[in-house]
């Protein structure tokens, strides 16, 4: 006689959550709740607060007009130049920090005294000596994404293990092998972690310097609509520039587990 068939185990939630299904189920669920709790509020509960459909429609009449595409482009132009210019500079900073002590010691007291100034307090000195032009926007962004990625770059380097670095050196590997075979590798979480903090250091910081003063751009506008009360057009450049935020980011993010797939995650 056969046995019977034994029945197949349910994979518990947690692995049913953990798919790209899951997540993705989850993400649509976090956002049809927002929503909800949006509305609910705009209901009533919040005197003023513009709901999800007058946001949306505001946000329709700014694309067709091309007030929001234009805003989107001096946005976006800004924190791209002193963002890349930033990370471009910070990582073979961060580098040279890690590998030389002597270096980090020097540097280090002046970086972190200037990390502790606030971008705000930057935008001023920067537009009475450079201006009122792009130059004092994309320096002020540039110096946050800048801070943000050396640190941890440098901070990646120095918790690179000793083990690797002397297992290397048995074997034969030079300095600069030692370098690029084991120290870049290692380091490359640290820094990616610092490209994100430095994305949203300099996406803060745009809108700071354009509050400020600016022809044109996402904060630009969000100021003008604050003089006129206008709720719903501050609204959709709150969500136009989280969007863009969350899109780099999960751009960022993609890069990152392509680079560092050899790293166990959870």
């Amino acid at each position: 006689m056969s046995s019977p068939p034994v029945p197949r185990r349910a994979l518990p939630p947690r692995r049913l959550l953990a798919g790209p299904a899951g997540a993705l189920a989850l993400g649509a669920c976090s956002v049809v709740a927002g929503l909800a709790v949006w509305s609910a509020l705009a209901g009533g509960v919040v005197d003023n607060l513009p709901g999800p459909s007058s946001v949306l429609r505001r946000g329709w009449q700014l694309a067709a007009d091309g007030t929001l595409g234009a805003d989107i482009v001096a946005s976006l132009r800004r924190v791209l130049t002193g963002y890349v210019l930033g990370v471009a500079l910070a990582v073979p900073a961060g580098f040279v920090m890690g590998w030389y002590p002597v270096v980090r010691r020097v540097v280090e007291p002046w970086l972190h005294f200037l990390r502790m100034v606030p971008p705000l307090a930057i935008i001023p000195p920067a537009i009475v000596l450079m201006g009122i032009g792009e130059t004092p926007k994309v320096f002020v962004i540039f110096l946050a994404a800048f801070l943000s990625c050396v640190v941890s770059t440098y901070q990646g380097v120095v918790a690179v293990d000793v083990t690797l670095v002397n297992a290397a050196r048995v074997l034969g590997a030079r300095d600069l092998q030692v370098f690029r075979g084991v120290v870049v590798p290692a380091s490359t979480p640290y820094i990616a972690v610092g490209m994100r903090v430095g994305l949203g250091a300099a996406w803060a910081t745009v809108v700071a310097a354009e509050l400020i003063a600016a022809q044109g751009g996402l904060g630009s506008r969000m100021q003008q609509a604050q003089i006129f009360y206008d709720l719903p057009t501050i609204f959709v450049q709150l969500l136009v520039i989280g969007a863009l935020g969350l899109v780099m980011d999960r751009g960022l993010l993609l890069a990152e587990r392509r680079l560092t797939h050899w790293q166990e995650r959870r």
